[in-house]
């Protein structure tokens, strides 16, 4: 099984359920181009030179028929590769922001507004601090806090972030009282390249490949992972992707099965069990 991280996370995004999958098969996880350990290098951040990049490695490195699950922008990367291998007998796709990241749909989601529009004002400034401690104070989330309490945790929050990350350069951002959940998009941050993210604000990711194309290309089984699905009053989509953008996804991949989970974006952080659950019952549907 090859596991491929979401945007401004790493290979360790998935520390919580490598235990549960390894008892059942060999797990393979990767940093892609502009996190991790990988290379930091703008013109690869983008769909096709990463799903080339993970193709050489599943028929290179693992060389034999896996599973490919994908989270996030790690899904349409993954589905990319399962389109250009054969070595791909089941695809996974973790709750994959098909159709809604790309285009002008892409300016009313909760990524564009919160990561993708965060790394093109901090790339546009001094840069005299991380993109860690830049991100925290600017993240969208502190919208969702009621007016008079943002206005007496935001200052106390961001002092204690800046402190730890001082005392703590190397380490995952930590925040007293902050929920675990949220927690869970800091870690590998320090490492990621805020330049792959303006390639989501300026719609380069996609090198013009339609999502319609990516998905019909896919021939393998699929099982597709779908959290929940919120809008704020404006028409923001708190969410990867809407129905009808899943509807499209379903009629296109010939042999898809779909999963739901009352969980936030991070299904394999949130509902870790019922996560490596649906993997194996899927797994044994393939087989």
């Amino acid at each position: 099984m090859v596991l491929v991280h979401a945007q401004s996370t790493d290979q360790h995004s998935f520390d919580k359920v490598i235990r549960p999958l390894s008892k059942d098969f060999t797990v393979y996880t990767v940093d892609c181009f502009g996190h991790g350990k990988s290379a930091h290098d703008p013109s690869l951040y983008n769909i096709v030179s990463l799903g080339d990049a993970l193709v050489r490695f599943i028929e290179d490195v693992v060389g034999r028929p896996c599973a490919l699950l994908g989270h996030s922008s790690g899904g349409l990367i993954a589905a990319y590769a399962a389109g250009k291998t054969q070595l791909c007998e089941l695809l996974i796709l973790e709750d994959p922001p098909f159709f809604s990241c790309q285009g002008e749909r892409r300016k009313k989601t909760f990524n564009y507004l919160d990561l993708s529009s965060i790394c093109h004002e901090y790339l546009q400034g001094p840069a005299d601090e991380s993109f860690v401690l830049f991100y925290f104070e600017n993240q969208y989330a502190w919208k969702f806090f009621p007016e008079k309490a943002r206005e007496k945790m935001r200052p106390k929050s961001i002092a204690s972030a800046r402190k730890f990350l001082q005392k703590h350069p190397e380490k995952d951002l930590k925040v007293p009282f902050w929920p675990k959940t949220a927690l869970a998009a800091f870690v590998g941050m320090g490492s990621y390249d805020p330049r792959f993210g303006e390639a989501f604000y300026d719609d380069s990711f996609h090198c013009g490949i339609p999502h319609e194309e990516l998905l019909s290309e896919i021939r393998c089984p699929a099982l597709f992972m779908k959290a929940k699905t919120d809008w704020s009053d404006d028409g923001v989509l708190f969410a990867a992707l809407d129905e009808d953008d899943l509807a499209k996804c379903l009629g296109l991949i010939s042999d898809c099965e779909l999963v739901r989970f009352d969980c936030g974006h991070g299904i394999h952080v949130e509902k870790s069990r019922d996560f490596v659950s649906a993997i194996k019952d899927s797994i044994s549907r393939v087989r």
